[in-house]
């Protein structure tokens, strides 16, 4: 198996991202995919991410990353087979493909922003800066609310990918506003796939409720994962997969 074959296999051709889809994620380092999940699905898998929180308690998100104000999920690739839809889909793996060439799936997690919580500091999810094209880590948002100014959608610097720089290379306080940031509103269901060496970060959730989202996670293989799937793998999570989807994750066997 090799990425060519893995993609084809998952349904990725030239065509599944149109030219202008294309252009904008070069340009702008990010791009939303409207309707990807429908509204069964977004329910079903609220309902299984709202189990897998209480049953977790405290220890819910430690094998990636706790956050304070947030409820954090990781390891759903071994958590339900609802999950595999986000290193599955071709619009988001063509996307992938597009941004990154060679890849595999970093970490899948999810994040719910809690009320009077959220509001992050803009940031790469890279250590230093790169040249245009040469793209290391890119990520997708899989709105399972609505995304709005009020609940805390995420924030973008629009083409910062391309800047050379870091936030607090150019920024007094990188937790202030950007006279350039946009807020990523959307719909639940919508994808956005966002460079991840494009300038983001979380806003305040103002509303009475959580603001949930997953973030399937694509690095280059050559990197490090996030959360090594290999040693994390679970015997039925490998029998279930597909030989493409196991290229994806990178894992080579049973654990």
């Amino acid at each position: 198996m090799d990425m060519s074959s893995a993609l084809r296999d998952l349904g990725v051709t030239d065509d599944v991202l149109t030219p202008s889809e294309k252009d904008q994620l070069d340009r702008d380092g990010f791009l939303a995919l409207e309707g990807i999940l429908t509204t069964e699905e977004v329910s079903a898998i609220n309902k299984r991410l709202a189990e897998l929180t209480a049953a977790e308690g405290d220890r819910a998100g430690l094998e990636v990353h706790q956050e304070k104000g947030a409820d954090r999920l990781a390891d759903l690739v071994n958590k339900d087979p609802k999950f595999e839809v986000c290193f599955s889909h071709p619009r988001v793996l063509a996307a992938m493909k597009h941004v990154l060439g060679e890849f595999r799936l970093s970490s899948l997690n999810s994040r719910a922003a809690l009320p009077g919580e959220g509001h992050q500091a803009l940031h790469a999810d890279f250590g230093h800066p790169v040249e245009p094209g040469a793209y290391e880590v890119c990520n997708s948002i899989w709105l399972l609310d609505d995304f709005t100014p009020e609940n805390g959608a995420t924030r973008v610097v629009p083409g910062s990918h391309r800047r050379g720089t870091m936030p607090a290379d150019e920024m007094p306080d990188p937790a202030a506003p950007h006279p350039d940031q946009r807020q990523l509103t959307g719909r639940a269901g919508d994808v956005v796939i966002f460079n991840s060496h494009l300038w983001h970060g979380g806003t305040l959730n103002r509303t009475a409720k959580p603001r949930r989202a997953m973030h399937s996670y694509f690095a280059h293989r050559h990197l490090p994962q996030q959360l090594d799937q290999q040693a994390y793998l679970r015997v039925e999570t490998y029998k279930r997969l597909t030989p493409a989807q196991r290229f994806i994750l990178d894992v080579t066997g049973t654990a």
